[in-house]
């Protein structure tokens, strides 16, 4: 055993002379992660002797104390795990400035596979911490463009159906509360939700916009939480979500109906438990951010057809908004062609005082399939055009053959109040009546009991009809 040890002894002072000479920064550590030994570059680095290091409460003194409380329990539970694991924190140098360091821990085992020691290696960061920074400020710079680009005021309109969802915005915003908005293609339901960021606690982050159908659905779930370096083939690096990008912020999930199964769930998590894991990965990452999403689709139907979750729904439908489609909001028209043609025509240096009136009137017939996009687009075609001081539309741009539009059979809201209660009647059916506790209807639908109870009030559902039924079905009268 004496030999052993004296073998041991001897084997590390030669590794010192050896690291010594190494211009790495070197730590090896005991079992417990506690200091063993440094080499001279960290000792000249930090202008402390071995001796400091080996102090048992050396790491305040040597590393930044944001760092120190930051990643003490992620190093305890990786040191107990006894996997390799790298960290990034600051280190204090002699010149009394804190540079960044990725330090990779690698374990050492004898012949049992016990863990003898842990030998840390440093890599100095700083540069590329600081063109993070810099990439950090310039993107702040970018949303406060965006944000002068998507002022509230484009909103336009002073129609009732507008003001109703202007009224929503102003209840909303201010509130942490998950919006889904609903509308056809074009009715402008991202600058609804940019108008709710705008005006909510979180204003100064930053709004991401994720268009759920644009998204190769193998992708969609690596570009919402992210994925490790390895994670799937082409992976060659650590990718950061855009979950991870709206921290303290909003996003806004458009076209949330077309997300796929498995990501529905994985969203479902993210409302449920504000946590997700990067794709590959298996750390559990915290998030606060507030979820717009937006969908142009049916998404009762969808629950209906199996395509989408009705605990999802639930989850996003907590404060719903109705964006009306152009047709229903007429009046709105004339003042959309003024604000249009205003733009376009700075945009252009041209001089517009006045609109056609066969003009207007035929914008006010025209049904406008793509709504305000439509509008919006034919409108800069038209002031290309104009030569002179008054716009107008070319008649022919207006006559297009479209297919016909299913209307729905009453108003959407009542649709979705139809589709909603029956979900929950037959929730309430297959629990008997119960609302609360494991086979209760608000554990099957995934949502509170307190919102489950909301629900059924507003709905008017008779949840005692369900416990008289199977008291009825049970008799054996």
């Amino acid at each position: 055993m004496h030999i052993a040890f004296e073998q041991i002894k001897a084997e590390e002072t030669e590794l010192r002379r050896m690291t010594d000479a190494i211009a790495s920064y070197i730590y090896v550590l005991r079992p417990d992660g506690t200091s063993l030994y440094a080499n001279q570059t960290v000792l000249d680095y930090t202008g402390l002797t071995l001796e400091d290091l080996q102090r048992e409460h050396h790491r305040p003194r040597v590393f930044h104390p944001d760092d120190v409380e930051r990643l003490r329990e992620e190093r305890h539970e990786a040191l107990a795990r006894g996997k390799p694991f790298e960290l990034e924190q600051r280190a204090l140098g002699k010149d009394g400035n804190y540079r960044w360091f990725l330090v990779r821990y690698n374990p050492l085992r004898d012949d049992q596979g016990h863990i003898i020691r842990w030998y840390a290696t440093g890599t100095d960061i700083e540069d590329r911490k600081q063109a993070e920074e810099r990439m950090r400020d310039e993107n702040l710079a970018l949303r406060e463009q965006i944000d002068q680009a998507f002022m509230f005021e484009d909103i336009v309109g002073a129609s009732p159906a507008l003001q109703t969802v202007l009224s929503g915005i102003v209840k909303v915003a201010p509130t942490d509360s998950t919006v889904l908005i609903t509308g056809e293609t074009g009715t402008g339901k991202e600058l609804i939700a940019r108008a709710i960021h705008k005006h909510s606690q979180r204003s100064g982050q930053a709004f991401i916009s994720v268009n759920c159908a644009s998204i190769p659905s193998s992708l969609i779930a690596s570009e919402l939480f992210g994925h490790e370096k390895g994670a799937f083939t082409g992976a060659v690096q650590r990718h950061q979500g855009r979950f991870e990008l709206a921290h303290s912020g909003t996003i806004f999930l458009d076209e949330v109906g077309d997300l796929p199964a498995e990501t529905q769930i994985a969203l479902l998590r993210v409302l449920q438990e504000r946590q997700f894991e990067r794709l590959g990965g298996n750390r559990v990452l915290p998030t606060d951010v507030r979820v717009i999403a937006a969908t142009n689709r049916d998404l009762t139907a969808a629950i209906a057809g199996g395509t989408f979750r009705a605990d999802l729904f639930y989850r996003l439908n907590v404060f719903p908004i109705e964006v009306p489609p152009l047709r229903k909001r007429k009046e709105d028209i004339p003042i959309l062609v003024e604000y249009f043609v205003k733009r376009y025509a700075e945009k252009t240096g041209k001089q517009i005082c006045k609109i056609d009136n066969n003009t207007l009137e035929l914008c006010q017939s025209y049904p406008w399939p793509g709504n305000i996009r439509e509008l919006q687009n034919i409108v800069e075609r038209s002031v290309i055009s104009c030569g002179g001081d008054t716009f107008w539309i070319e008649a022919a741009w207006l006559a297009l053959v479209q297919p016909p539009r299913h209307e729905l059979a009453g108003p959407l809201p009542d649709a979705l109040k139809n589709q909603e209660k029956e979900i929950i009647e037959a929730a309430l059916a297959e629990s008997k009546g119960k609302v609360a506790g494991p086979e209760g209807a608000a554990v099957k639908l995934g949502i509170p009991r307190s919102t489950l109870d909301s629900k059924i009030k507003q709905l008017n559902i008779k949840k005692h009809k369900f416990i008289a039924e199977q008291y009825c079905v049970g008799r054996d009268d």
